[in-house]
């Protein structure tokens, strides 16, 4: 039985066979719906809106909401077998607690009863996917921004930086912009999500952007309710964020600049390999026109030497960004399983929890 790979986002959770060259066999939501023990769900059910975010910001947060989520993934989705379990391998995101690894691994083994364990930085396997070892990550999540450089496999915690904005939070944005041009509409946030998704994209430049804030083509878009909205500089402002936080209220530099002074607080002799394979990752770096501007202002940045973005191989699957992680687990789950390299139930069983910081970190 291959092992399962996961890799747990602030939005989507991605789950499958370790088969590198496939995408995941599922993605799927995190947030979940609180029913009554007895399951009904009826007009008057005071549980019908209650909804259960298990991940924040990229960190588990509701434990029992997690384990059920993942015994449906497993056993329903995956087709695991109760007394059959398999090995698993879990991407682990950038600065998380250490407390946490240790619940996870805890979780797997005394409540799944799984025969082998392993967990790896998201920044290493991003890479991986791409075919490299050495490089810089800029993760752009619904819930954070992760930019951290990897070399020889290894995160450079010291460089490394998370901020505490995302995806979500550019979604907020187009709803407040959204609400200003029109304001005789009420607009449901998942709906703004889904605009967000179809219509947001980069102006060529900053000089482009103010154009545009000027004078811009709108277009009429019919929500599901059948009301009717008019989209126009709105869907550039949501990409123009990430390079000007200010738009989000925030006094910080653009998300190139960000990378350059990640990268900079490096020896100097990495530099070059650092920025020269940097990759972009996380379902906000898939928007349109995000490369070629992040092209652009790399030309424009403070560093003598200019950010490149790596390319994914051809034979890679599509929309590689959106889960780079994950395919960078399923490759590394190939090696560490076969080899004995990962967290066996007698491992856990000799030294408990925090085995996982010895076996994989």
């Amino acid at each position: 039985m291959e092992a399962v790979v996961v890799d747990i986002g602030s939005k989507l959770l991605k789950a499958g066979p370790a088969v590198p060259d496939q995408a995941p066999a599922l993605i799927i939501p995190n947030q979940m719906k609180r029913i009554p023990e007895d399951g009904s769900m009826n007009d008057s059910s005071p549980f019908e809106d209650i909804i259960v975010e298990p991940v924040v910001r990229s960190f588990i947060k509701d434990w029992d909401a997690m384990e059920d989520l993942l015994h449906h993934i497993l056993y329903t989705g995956l087709g695991w077998e109760i007394g059959n379990e398999g090995q698993i391998l879990f991407t682990d995101p950038l600065c998380t607690p250490k407390a946490a690894r240790e619940q996870l691994v805890q979780l797997m083994f005394e409540t799944f009863n799984i025969s082998g364990f392993y967990a790896s930085e998201q920044a290493v396997l991003s890479l991986y996917s791409v075919g490299r070892i050495s490089g810089c990550t800029v993760d752009i999540g619904h819930g954070k921004i992760d930019i951290a450089p990897v070399i020889e496999g290894a995160v450079q915690h010291i460089a490394s930086r998370r901020f505490e904005i995302g995806g979500i939070d550019l979604t907020k944005l187009l709803a407040e912009e959204l609400g200003k041009s029109n304001p005789l509409v009420n607009i449901k946030m998942s709906d703004v999500e889904k605009i967000k998704e179809q219509f947001s994209c980069c102006a060529d430049d900053e000089l482009a952007y103010e154009k545009i804030k000027r004078s811009c083509q709108t277009e009429q878009h019919t929500l599901p309710d059948g009301q009717v909205i008019t989209i126009g500089r709105e869907r550039y402002t949501v990409g123009e964020a990430l390079f000007q936080p200010s738009i989000l209220g925030l006094e910080a530099h653009g998300i190139v600049e960000q990378l350059v002074r990640c990268i900079s607080t490096v020896s100097s002799d990495n530099h070059r390999q650092l920025l020269e394979n940097t990759v972009l990752c996380g379902g906000t770096a898939s928007m349109t026109g995000f490369e070629e501007r992040f092209h652009k202002e790399a030309g424009l940045c403070s560093s003598a030497i200019r950010p490149a973005l790596i390319k994914p191989p051809e034979y890679m699957p599509e929309n590689l960004t959106n889960y780079s992680a994950w395919v960078g687990g399923a490759i590394l789950a190939k090696v560490v399983f076969p080899q004995n390299q990962h967290v066996t139930k007698g491992d856990y069983d000799e030294n408990g929890p925090s085995v996982v910081h010895r076996k994989c970190f």
